[in-house]
């Protein structure tokens, strides 16, 4: 599979196409003594990871995700595809170190353009910045 700038790490690997175009991935954080993980969105963009901290209504409060990065930035992004037909199966996990950044606008392009919803809905000011230091994958047949 040809690689594309877009889609190589810091860690000089690649992400795979299907992984990078993955609608969803779920962030895992630690909140000191405990895993919190979530679905989130994201992109891949200057050679990381981006979560965007969008518009969208919460609670208010700011979020456990935001909260554990600043007190442990080690995270792990899980992107997995699952398919009835399990010789098809295939995961990649990307750990790293995360910080929470402004939205610059080459990454809310990236968002924009890989989720239509980003149209309509505001990106937001800050996205989560993973750093990847690792990236383990598993598949069910050669082809990761």
């Amino acid at each position: 599979m040809a690689r594309t700038s877009w889609d190589m790490l810091t860690t000089g690997a690649a992400l795979p196409r299907w992984a990078a175009r993955a609608p969803v991935a779920r962030l895992a954080t630690v909140d000191g003594t405990r895993p919190h993980i979530v679905p989130v969105v994201f992109c891949v963009c200057d050679g990381a990871l981006f979560v965007p901290v969008d518009g969208k209504p919460k609670s208010g409060r700011k979020l456990r995700r935001v909260e554990n990065i600043e007190r442990n930035p080690a995270v792990s992004l899980l992107i997995d595809e699952y398919q009835d037909d399990w010789t098809r199966l295939r995961w990649l996990r990307a750990d790293g170190t995360a910080a929470g950044v402004p939205t610059s606008a080459p990454v809310r392009a990236a968002l924009q353009a890989k989720y239509p919803q980003y149209r309509e809905t505001p990106v937001g000011s800050r996205a989560i910045r993973i750093a990847v230091t690792r990236v383990r994958s598993w598949s069910a047949t050669d082809t990761a």
